[in-house]
């Protein structure tokens, strides 16, 4: 699952919360947006400081079952919120290319 940021009306508390549920929480995970838009979460090796080529921001890498994906992180309505108020304020121009507070 991704969310095309480049057209405004995509950026939805609904879409997010997809986007949440749809990461499994069975391995670390991150939060990442390319330059044309996409957001997406990574899992595996592409997190932390890894694969960033083409990249405009990420968040914190979300360690392995702390619950920040999947479904009941998705069910967390605060927690969507949080998620969907970063990417709105980071896209198109973000503070940094790592976030860590949001």
């Amino acid at each position: 699952m991704q969310i095309d940021l480049s057209n405004p009306e995509n950026l939805t508390l609904e879409a997010v919360r997809q986007l949440i549920a749809s990461a499994s929480d069975d391995e670390h995970t991150q939060l990442r947006v390319t330059r044309a838009g996409i957001a997406y979460i990574s899992s595996g090796k592409a997190v932390g400081g890894f694969d960033v080529e083409g990249l405009l921001f990420r968040l914190e890498t979300w360690a392995k079952g702390a619950g920040y994906v999947g479904i009941v992180a998705a069910s967390d309505e605060v927690w969507v919120m949080q998620i969907f108020n970063a990417l709105k304020q980071n896209w198109p121009k973000p503070s940094s290319d790592y976030i860590d507070i949001y």
